[in-house]
């Protein structure tokens, strides 16, 4: 995730100080990943990226593995081709412009649920570099999405669609930052404050993050109602999608990073100023959870 405050250089012209954040997705928290420029001058995303990875490379433990799923901007067969022997992988959408020579199909099981969708899963190259394509065919839309990752073959190429389809649904959760947290201009040019100012970003992002997920997790049998909705609109997109013939990939039915609720922005921020125990706010929170949604889903 980028976000972008505006701020005035010393050549009068306004800049957008910029700051990338990554978000866990499997736990939903957000990290401050570094600053792309304090908007004194212009600077691009992908190259700021790529010098943070690298510098988080000389510290960090190459047996530790991480998956960066990212747009089409980032990708750079070279460069993602030599982080893989530090541990760091990549996901994302294949340039329409892209060439590449087939190689040899990947075996898969056609069968499983989750690789619903899934049309080839293959190996390409590119000037001797090797990586991998997944062809997935929306079976709701009918629309053709290509991915292009340098994981394992041995990795499901459905997992790998419904990763990056991950990515699209916590756009939302990002607002929370623009929205809720206010971050919306920079607080200064000066470097050190940019990086504090990611960091109480993040620190307030994931405290109000764990605050609604303990919520969720007090009765089974309950859910947010932001949830609810989504189940909702799922299955009226399942029933428009069977009248043309399809259905929705049965793997959006499965739990998703969803934007943190405003009650919950507001419980905090009251418990806050009144004092109030973690125990009784908690409750409060738990007070507005509904009951499940009998879900349809099949096709």
């Amino acid at each position: 995730m980028t976000l972008w405050g505006a701020i005035k250089g010393r050549n009068g012209k306004v800049y957008a100080a910029g700051f990338i954040y990554t978000l866990n997705l499997r736990n939903g928290l957000l990290r401050p990943f570094s600053l792309i420029t304090n908007g004194t001058r212009r600077h691009q995303e992908i190259p700021v990226l790529r010098d943070e990875l690298k510098r988080e490379n000389r510290t960090k433990n190459s047996t530790q593995k991480c998956l960066y799923v990212y747009d089409k901007a980032v990708t750079d067969y070279a460069f993602w081709n030599n982080q893989i022997e530090h541990g760091n992988l990549m996901i994302s959408v294949l340039k329409e412009n892209s060439v590449a020579t087939f190689v040899e199909s990947i075996h898969f099981d056609t069968s499983h649920e989750l690789n619903t969708g899934i049309e080839s899963y293959s190996t390409y190259e590119n000037n001797g570099i090797r990586f991998s394509i997944v062809n997935y065919r929306d079976p709701e839309t009918k629309k053709l999405h290509r991915f292009i990752t340098t994981l394992p073959g041995s990795i499901n190429p459905g997992t790998i669609a419904m990763l990056y389809f991950k990515r699209w649904t916590i756009e939302k959760a990002f607002n929370n930052s623009k929205s809720n947290l206010k971050e919306t201009k920079a607080w200064s040019s000066d470097n050190n404050s940019l990086k504090n100012q990611m960091r109480l970003t993040a620190m307030s992002y994931n405290l109000l993050r764990t605050v609604e997920e303990l919520s969720k997790i007090q009765d089974p049998e309950l859910i947010h109602p932001s949830d609810k909705k989504y189940t909702e609109d799922l299955e009226k997109r399942q029933q428009a999608a069977k009248k043309r013939g399809g259905f929705v990939n049965p793997l959006f039915f499965n739990e998703r990073i969803a934007r943190i609720s405003s009650y919950t922005i507001r419980a905090v921020q009251n418990a806050i100023m009144t004092g109030k125990s973690l125990s009784s706010f908690i409750n409060a929170l738990v007070a507005k959870l509904v009951p499940r949604v009998n879900q349809i889903g099949e096709h």
